[in-house]
């Protein structure tokens, strides 16, 4: 008995040790197109635009790899277009994050008309941006539907200044990243627990309380996710900059730097490398977002563990 035992455990030991050999799962095949496309359009262009920007040539070459770097730093109107984006894509993300949360949170539960308002809401994203330039050209510019309506009321005596400059790529940006922050925000609010806010009113929380120590924890991987996509959306702001703001003075901002250089002064190694310091700027913006959610996550666990 002792004996058969004994080969039996022997017989089990070595089916554990012999390693399955791994087979090819087909299936992986159906990713293939998308792999060679991200390859294609994402890495390849990331990759050779890197390479570029340290190849300067002309009065740039003299400074080494970095002289396309060190050209565009050095000179104060380009550095001026890293602050000019920053005056856009921050206030553009915050108005656009502080509208969109009680907007979510409020219609994460059924309402009449919830389908109606929420289909409104999303409209400006199928337009894209230089239709959205194109409206305000036509609402909001000297002779817009806004201005002869102010003038033929009385309220003005000459047409308003909407556009182009700070406060036209402003409103185009707000137009058009709200649908994407709204949508994010309401999926959020939609997987909170109504029995939570139930739960701290029970226990004698007021509405401040409930929305500090409840709500605001609970949405917070929602609000950096939205808050990191509206970042980068607006950092990258380009045709909004052109057609309803002052891409010579103070809506000139980074990207549209960056094509100046490659295609009015054709210094494809400038235009790259300023590209490249945007895609570093909005990396730390996306990091800086994002630890918000950790942040989220550590507050929530402090309270209920109060």
């Amino acid at each position: 008995m002792t004996a058969k035992v004994g080969r039996h455990e022997a017989v089990e030991s070595s089916r554990r040790v012999v390693p399955r050999t791994r087979r090819f799962d087909p299936t992986l095949l159906f990713i293939a197109p998308a792999v060679l496309l991200v390859l294609a359009l994402f890495v390849y262009p990331f990759i050779y635009g890197f390479a570029l920007s340290f190849q300067p040539y002309g009065e740039n070459e003299a400074n080494g790899p970095l002289g396309s770097y060190m050209a565009f730093f050095g000179d104060a109107r380009e550095r001026l277009s890293i602050w000019n984006t920053f005056r856009l894509a921050v206030p553009a993300t915050a108005i656009d994050v502080a509208l969109a949360l009680p907007l979510a949170y409020r219609l994460r539960r059924p309402v009449p008309g919830q389908r109606a308002l929420a289909a409104f809401f999303v409209i400006p994203m199928t337009l894209g941006t230089v239709l959205i330039a194109e409206g305000m050209l036509q609402f909001l510019g000297p002779a817009g539907w806004v201005n002869k309506t102010l003038l033929f009321l009385g309220v003005v005596q000459e047409p308003v200044r909407f556009l182009h400059y700070y406060l036209g790529t402003l409103i185009s940006l707000l137009i058009s990243d709200f649908p994407a922050v709204f949508l994010l925000l309401l999926g959020y609010a939609a997987g909170i627990d109504p029995a939570l806010d139930r739960a701290a009113r029970v226990l004698g929380a007021s509405w401040l309380q409930r929305t500090w120590r409840v709500t605001l924890p609970m949405m917070a991987p929602g609000i950096a996710v939205a808050t990191a996509l509206s970042l980068v959306a607006t950092f990258s702001v380009f045709p909004s900059a052109v057609l309803v703001g002052n891409p010579a003075g103070e809506t000139r901002v980074i990207a549209f730097a960056a094509w100046q250089a490659a295609y009015e002064h054709f210094d494809y190694s400038e235009g790259s490398a300023i590209a490249i310091v945007m895609g570093a700027i909005e990396l730390l913006l996306v990091f800086g977002a994002l630890s918000l959610r950790a942040g989220g996550y550590r507050r929530l666990r402090t309270e209920t563990g109060r």
